[in-house]
């Protein structure tokens, strides 16, 4: 961040360093007061027999189990490469355009939506597929990308440009100018989004698509915890081998081998709504189907039923998703900030941080939702399972990053530095805590972007009822609270944006949020 010319560092500093702890002790002074109003109760008999269960599955899994594993681990990876491959080809040609408004609003729109949601609205109309999970990776990923990819663009070096003739503003000037210096960013945020498309393809199988998150849902709920213990070791396995399978020149062979694979798969022979009865009646408001809409009584029952579902639904899930996207990321913060030193040599040894780097991985590597399944299964369909999931994930994930910068700092340290709490305490916490508060933003607007869609799994979040109205093909309303979703990612985008600001937090580049 730029410091104002008429400010001091030192005195900028020492306001940001008020700031961001500021914002802190509101934080928690809200969670306190909101804490009443936190689902947080266990509904489960026996949580420990679930935990115990799942731990004796791991000891001794059973691949055998699984009855298409083959098949489920395959088009999960085809899935996820072709999903993601086409949302980069579409958010490339939108960032292209991002000065347009219009084309920053399909963006948000896009993103806006989970690619679960993006699932369920789509299954409706094709039915359930293995096109219909490409086609909601797509979706979801072509918004992400679009604002990423512009980002990049935008601060790409403008020397190489401004040297051309015309200042580079010619088609030739922005491939070679701008476009081939952003390939190296563009690839790495392509892989990493790969890894993030695996994750997500394999939960797309806990909406009824045959993917390993499908093979997860029925082996939990057939009580077979070998079976289950199995499918998270192969998520886990695929998602830590990737660097050593990924390479750009076999790149273009995966995605046209994935594309391939999911294109000859058999079409099912049921079949959804049908885009135009979807368009022509079902996200028509009731009140206003078969011409009431030229009736002002027409226009008055859609007001109330507008209103009904608002102050009903939609506001209470809101609402919901937001106490718990703050108990969640606050508690992801107090797991970061004591993890990280798992993984820092100096303060664990040797053998601290090779064990810090395992749980880590193991957490980072879980997506979300299937520990929130998990959590839900042992705990309840409340609020803890969710909070607790969202923070072991994205507080690994903070812990890693924060204890790499740790690793390569101690050394530049002075020869006298402090050792083990003293060092962990008064060097690396404030020397990096600048870099924590941005993480920890930054992965906040995920965790209240994944908030929203726990509800599939019975939490009261506004997924909750999104999921219900689809499910009861009451699309109208489905429709609706998908607006009110949309509009919430792009408040908490634009507060995010703000408190990082605020507190002078550096801005974080989605590709070191892995």
């Amino acid at each position: 961040m730029r410091l104002p010319s008429s400010m001091p560092a030192e005195q900028a500093l020492g306001q940001r360093r008020i700031g961001r702890w500021q914002v802190v002790g509101l934080a928690c002074l809200l969670a306190a007061l909101l804490l009443p109003f936190a689902d947080l109760a266990i509904s489960t008999p026996s949580p420990r027999a679930v935990f115990a269960a799942l731990g004796r599955g791991f000891l001794e899994p059973d691949f055998r189990a699984v009855s298409q594993l083959g098949q489920a681990l395959v088009l999960t990876v085809a899935i996820a490469f072709a999903g993601v491959a086409i949302g980069a080809l579409v958010g490339l040609v939108l960032a292209l355009f991002w000065s347009s408004a219009l084309i920053r609003t399909v963006s948000l729109c896009l993103r806006g939506v989970h690619e679960l949601i993006w699932a369920l609205f789509i299954m409706t109309i094709t039915g359930p597929s293995a096109p219909t999970a490409v086609l909601a990776l797509a979706l979801a990923y072509s918004g992400i990308f679009a604002k990423v990819f512009a980002e990049i663009l935008e601060e790409a070096d403008p020397r190489p440009r401004l040297a051309l003739p015309g200042e580079g503003l010619s088609l030739s000037g922005l491939i070679y100018a701008k476009l081939v210096p952003s390939l190296p960013a563009f690839w790495t945020y392509f892989a990493y989004r790969i890894e993030c498309g695996i994750r997500s393809s394999a939960v797309l199988g806990f909406v009824g698509l045959p993917t390993l998150g499908f093979e997860l849902d029925t082996l939990f709920k057939q009580g077979q915890y070998g079976g289950a213990a199995a499918v998270l070791i192969l998520t886990y396995l695929l998602v830590i081998t990737l660097p050593l399978w990924l390479r750009r020149p076999a790149l273009p062979l995966y995605v046209l081998a994935a594309i391939a694979y999911v294109w000859a798969l058999p079409r099912l022979e049921t079949s959804g709504l049908g885009l135009w009865t979807l368009i022509s009646r079902d996200i028509v408001p009731a009140p206003l189907r078969n011409g009431a809409w030229a009736d002002p009584a027409g226009w008055e029952a859609f007001a109330n039923w507008l209103w009904r579902l608002i102050s009903q639904q939609m506001v209470p899930g809101i609402v919901a998703t937001l106490i718990l996207g703050l108990f969640a990321i606050l508690l992801t913060g107090l797991i970061a900030i004591l993890a990280f030193p798992l993984i820092v040599r100096a303060l664990t040894g040797l053998g601290g941080s090779v064990f810090g780097h395992v749980v880590l991985v193991i957490l980072r590597s879980t997506p979300e939702y299937m520990l929130v399944f998990i959590g839900v299964q042992a705990l309840g369909p409340s609020m803890l399972p969710a909070i607790l999931a969202l923070a072991l994930h994205n507080g690994a994930i903070i812990a890693h990053l924060i204890g790499r910068q740790a690793s390569q700092l101690v050394p530049t340290l002075r020869i006298d530095r402090p050792h083990g709490v003293n060092l962990y305490a008064y060097e690396l916490v404030p020397r990096l805590s600048g870099a924590f508060f941005a993480y920890l933003l930054y992965r906040g607007e995920i965790i209240l972007r994944e908030s929203m869609i726990l509800g599939i799994l019975g939490i009261a979040t506004l997924g909750f009822f999104i999921d219900s109205a689809i499910a009861e093909l009451r699309l109208d309303r489905a429709v609706i609270l998908i607006i009110g979703m949309i509009l919430t990612t792009a408040i908490v985008d634009q507060a995010s944006r703000r408190i990082r600001r605020m507190i002078g937090a550096q801005a974080v580049s989605a590709t070191a949020c892995r």
